[in-house]
Order: C-alpha cells, then sequence, then structure tokens
C-alpha cells in the first residue's frame, strides 16, 4: 500500500482520526488557532467587512467554511460580522462543505445554540456542490492533513503490516521532486484536485488559509503522530504505527511552495503569504483588543491579551504558521 493510501486510510477510514470528533486543546491531542481565541475568527472576519467597506466584496457574499470541526471558526466570524453591520447577516450567505452528516448535525446544533434561528446555515457535501457568484474561503488548518507521499532519494514508501518499506518512485514523483529541490521530505497528494474545485466554485473568490510550514523544502522528514499533546516522529523507534493507527493525528509541515503552484496553476492569483503574526495584525487584531479594552475588566482584557500573544509570538504559533491567500 502506497504511505498516501495508509494516512488517508489512518485519518479517513472507516477507523479514521477525522471519522469522529476529537477534543481539541487543553483535553485533546493538539492546539489550534480557533481554540485559542475567539479574536482569531474576528480578526479574519475584519478584514472581510474591510474588503465590504471599500467595495471589492459585494454585501450578498458567500462565506463559506472548508473543514470545520464544529463551526467555531465560521461562528466566530458571524459574531464579528453582526457587530460590525448587523444587516450582514440578512444579505449574506453562510455555508460549510462537510460530507459526514452526522458532523453536519452537530455543526447545526451548535449554530442553533448560539445564534437561535438567526442565523441559516447552508452545508454542501462537496465544493463541487458550489456555484455561487462571490465566495469567501476559509480553511484552518487544512493542508496539513491531505494524504502524502513519503520520497527518499528516488524511492517512495510503501506501508505493509504496519511497516514502511522503501521501492523505486514512478518518474511523476521524481520530476516533482526535482522541480522543488526535494531530496527527502513530503509529497502532498490532492493540491491540484482541490485548488481546481475551489477554483471552479465562484465566479469570484477569495481564499484564505493558516497553516505550519515553508514554502521552500526542508530536505527533511517533518511527518509526525500527535497524541495527548506529545510528538513522536513518525521514524522514532518507541512508536507502534499499529497502536496509534486512527488513534492518533498524523500530519506534517507543509510545502508552501506546492501550495502556491497548485492555486496559481488553477488560475488563482496569490494576494499573500507571509506569517500569521503578520497576516493577523494586518487583519486589525491589536485594533480589536483594544476595542475590547474599552468594555472589558481588566481581567478579562488580560486572559484575552494572553490567548493573542499566544497567536502572534514568534515563539509560539506566530511565525510558525503561515497565512496564504488567493484571490479569483
Amino acid at each position: 500500500m502506497r504511505f498516501s493510501e495508509y494516512m488517508n486510510e489512518w485519518l479517513y477510514g472507516p477507523r479514521g482520526y477525522y471519522r469522529t470528533f476529537r477534543d481539541i486543546g487543553k483535553g485533546g491531542d493538539f492546539y489550534t488557532a480557533v481554540s485559542t481565541s475567539a479574536f482569531f475568527g474576528a480578526a479574519i472576519a475584519n478584514n472581510f467587512w474591510r474588503g465590504i467597506q471599500e467595495g471589492r466584496i459585494p454585501r450578498d457574499a458567500w462565506l463559506i467554511e472548508i473543514g470545520a470541526h464544529r463551526g467555531y471558526l465560521l461562528a466566530d466570524m458571524i459574531q464579528w460580522l453582526y457587530s460590525c453591520d448587523p444587516g450582514l447577516v440578512e444579505s449574506m450567505h453562510f455555508g460549510i462543505v462537510e460530507r459526514q452528516e452526522p458532523v453536519q448535525r452537530v455543526q447545526r446544533d451548535y449554530f442553533a445554540e448560539r445564534f437561535g434561528s438567526g442565523v441559516q446555515l447552508h452545508h454542501f457535501a462537496s465544493l463541487e456542490e458550489v456555484k455561487v457568484p462571490y465566495a469567501l474561503f476559509v480553511a484552518n488548518e487544512i493542508f496539513d492533513a491531505f494524504p502524502c507521499e513519503l520520497y527518499k532519494e528516488g524511492e517512495r514508501a510503501e506501508v505493509r503490516d504496519h511497516r514502511i518499506e522503501w521501492v523505486s518512485a514512478k518518474e511523476e514523483l521524481q520530476e516533482f521532486a526535482e522541480r522543488h529541490r526535494l531530496e527527502k521530505g513530503e509529497i502532498a497528494v490532492g493540491y491540484e484536485a482541490f485548488a481546481t474545485r475551489v477554483a471552479q466554485a465562484a465566479e469570484a473568490l477569495e481564499f484564505v488559509s493558516f497553516d505550519y510550514g515553508e514554502r521552500y523544502v526542508r530536505n527533511d522528514f517533518s511527518i509526525r503522530v500527535y497524541r495527548r499533546h506529545e510528538t513522536y516522529p513518525l521514524f522514532d523507534e518507541t512508536l507502534d504505527l499499529q497502536e496509534a493507527f486512527g488513534e492518533s493525528d498524523i500530519t506534517y509541515d507543509v510545502n508552501f511552495g506546492h501550495v502556491i503552484e497548485a492555486f496559481e496553476g488553477a488560475g488563482m492569483r496569490l494576494g499573500h503569504y507571509e506569517t500569521q503574526a503578520r497576516a493577523l495584525v494586518r487583519y486589525g487584531l491589536i485594533d480589536l483588543l483594544e476595542q475590547y479594552a474599552r468594555t472589558a475588566s481588566h481581567a478579562d482584557y488580560l486572559r484575552q491579551a494572553d490567548r493573542i500573544k499566544t497567536l502572534i509570538a514568534p515563539t509560539v504559533m506566530g511565525d510558525r504558521f503561515k497565512v496564504v491567500e488567493f484571490f479569483k
């Protein structure tokens, strides 16, 4: 079995890690920016609000999240848009791309709990179902969840009985490795098809995504397993792959050079590629915190400021995570 097939089964198969809801945060296997602070979603929404004010984004645009988990990020964004202009909840359309009906139910229940009947949430089983005039797509930590091939000096990994073996890589993989100057590391599978589906989903669009990685290849393996906030390199001799299969998250650093190549190849234009810290500040995160300070208690302000520090501090998420934006 190719490693990409093995990873796909690990994450999305009948016993896959993402087939059921996993706790995110202190009780889970890892943190995300969404679980850190609601200001994360507010800042992204604030950037879109500026686009609406400038006339770049129509007031009846679709705001669609891809890979929404329970829907916290989209809900945080809607909450901020409502605070900016309550009429936007009436004029805009809100959607989530989610193929699993049980997950859709959880998301609908959460939106009903948070907004009552005030927000209409539309579900798309796939990007192919999305056919809208103008879309604002948001995806948090999605590219690291694509299956990948493991490549090493002309060879690729296969898995037999949860053991990794190396075989000769086909010409297509070797050509990719040469183009990206990759000697050893991960090659994501599916970026090109995903970018094409995004491009075809709307007549005009903006796409923003947050993930960890770099625009260049490391020429080393970054693939690892997360379990209860502990990290295990895939090739760690103490890691039992059979035991970890489907029970722990498996991920790798994103090659943003590959992401950009795929999206530009699908006809979209790169807007920004920068650190999460720079993007969130550009979106107005610090201004939002200052606004909050005017009405919140000092203790609440300090608590939120500490969470925001996690989002933008270079030693935590600020530099490790990158933001990529595309336009069509």
